[in-house]
């Protein structure tokens, strides 16, 4: 069975990373074209520039930088508060930020009710 093949926005892959920065902006939605429009920060720039010189080992802080064409099939390590998670770029992440694939949060896990706990919890076997 063949892969299908990614569309976005009726673009193929190869059209899309063919397109200007301008022109891929009226492509993504509302939110991430105002922030593009409003232009790069220091920081996103420096990731930029490191993407586009096709560095290895690329590590960011950087969670507000939007996805790009040009980003797809590189492997970046963002940062998620304790350490930096690696991150391979697809096609569906276009127009997508980069903190939305890293979780900052962990999942809370409770054990048994301890000393102090209430009647009805205190009823738990204890083992």
């Amino acid at each position: 069975m063949a892969k299908k093949e990614f569309i976005y926005r009726g673009k193929k892959l190869e059209e899309l990373k063919a397109l200007s920065l301008n022109e891929f902006i009226e492509l993504i939605p509302s939110r991430p074209r105002r922030a593009l429009k409003r232009g790069f920060t220091d920081q996103q720039k420096l990731l930029l520039k490191r993407i586009r010189a096709n560095k290895g080992n690329i590590e960011t802080h950087c969670k507000d930088m939007i996805i790009l064409p040009e980003m797809v099939g590189i492997t970046i390590k963002i940062h998620n508060g304790k350490e930096f998670v690696p991150v391979i770029i697809q096609e569906e992440m276009m127009g997508h930020y980069l903190g939305e694939f890293v979780l900052t949060r962990k999942r809370v896990e409770h054990s048994a009710p301890g000393i102090g706990a209430t009647k009805s919890s205190s009823a738990l076997s204890v083992k």
